[in-house]
């Protein structure tokens, strides 16, 4: 076999591993959640029906949508000041999105009953995979890697997290008022909850958004986080939990075709509304300073970024250029500079997210 064959099967196999051991981990740890919790995993509100029941049908949905797109032209744009080898990514389609969150919110709306806590983070995280969409829109159309102006992503960011959070103020306003704390206590905030879950929408969809730069990076470890999610809001939002499950399952279904090498890419269309999910839940469930632990990943990645643009200016000479604190950011572009692969680092990450799950529901 040639040699470059033999590597390019190699690397193909290391995604394929990836997803299963992903797949198998995922599994085991919505059947071992639904056994503590005295739930059969095989009853309709638990967390591994709606796992697998999603996983299967976007799986299935994104044989026939990927070569869509690929018809339509959405190739993805790839920015010049990253990683050469990501050149080679050019023209993979992108925008997956479109197709596997929008499986997720119908299962989640049908399966809860059309409860009004999905349907009112559906509509979020619908409302946020529009935003995105309008961005990846504009990349595909001037084929360039810049879409919507940064302004006009944050002020529909901010405008839709407002009306979602003015919602929960006027239907919800009691029980959203204290936030959860490790070993059970919660600290009363009255009306400063609703400021700080607008802030956490924003700033969560962002952090799911920088964190989306490799192959099944993002969409495994946000089906990590939210499987997390759904076991910690089990008991008092089951609606929620459905909800949790389903889109897990679907990020799960959407890496069958998002592993390395990928065939098609979330976009923004994706992972502005995975953030923009995780948030919402966690703003109706007082599950915020949760949210941050499950989500520690994304902090990271987020933080990477305020560190090379700060270090950047601080140490910025007469000539206009500055020193770099990392070799790239975000940090899995660091990673990757550094001589880690891809799958190395997607594993890595993996790994990291399942820990976070196991750390929340210990102290919480």
């Amino acid at each position: 076999m040639d040699a470059k064959l033999f590597y390019r099967s190699s690397f193909r196999l290391s995604g394929s591993l990836l997803l299963g051991l992903l797949a198998v981990g995922l599994s085991v740890g919505a059947l071992y959640l639904d056994w503590i919790a005295g739930r059969s995993p095989f009853q309709l509100e638990s967390l591994t029906m709606p796992l697998w029941a999603c996983s299967l049908i976007t799986a299935l949905v994104g044989f026939w949508a990927v070569p869509v797109l690929r018809a339509l032209k959405a190739g993805q744009a790839i920015r010049e000041d990253g990683p050469q080898s990501h050149l080679k990514k050019a023209g993979t389609p992108t925008m997956g999105g479109i197709f596997f969150v929008p499986v997720a919110l119908l299962v989640a709306i049908v399966w809860s009953g059309f409860a009004p806590s999905v349907l009112a983070v559906s509509a979020l995280t619908f409302g946020y995979a529009l935003i995105g969409w309008l961005d990846d829109w504009q990349i595909i159309r001037r084929k360039s890697n810049k879409g919507i102006s940064p302004r006009m992503k944050l002020a529909l960011q901010i405008g839709f997290g407002g009306l979602f959070c003015f919602w929960a103020a006027m239907t919800q306003p009691v029980t959203m008022t204290n936030l959860v704390l490790p070993l059970g206590w919660m600290v009363p905030l009255g009306i400063l909850m609703f400021p700080i879950g607008w802030f956490s929408l924003v700033a969560e969809s962002n952090a799911t958004n920088l964190t989306d730069g490799l192959d099944g990076l993002a969409g495994g470890t946000v089906a990590i986080a939210l499987l997390g999610l759904g076991a910690f809001v089990a008991p008092t939002s089951p609606a929620l939990m459905l909800f949790c499950a389903c889109l897990s399952g679907s990020c799960l279904g959407f890496l069958v075709h998002n592993r390395n090498p990928a065939r098609v890419f979330m976009g923004d269309t994706g992972s502005l509304a995975l953030g923009g999910a995780l948030a919402a839940v966690a703003i109706l469930t007082n599950a915020l300073f949760v949210l941050l632990v499950l989500s520690g990943l994304f902090l990271i990645e987020t933080l990477s970024v305020m560190i090379q643009v700060g270090y950047f200016k601080a140490t910025k000479g007469p000539d206009g250029v500055g020193k770099r604190f990392f070799k790239m950011s975000p940090y899995h572009n660091h990673l990757e500079l550094s001589g880690w692969s891809e799958t190395r680092i997607v594993g890595a990450f993996y790994m990291v997210g399942g820990l976070l799950v196991f750390l929340t529901l210990a102290l919480f």
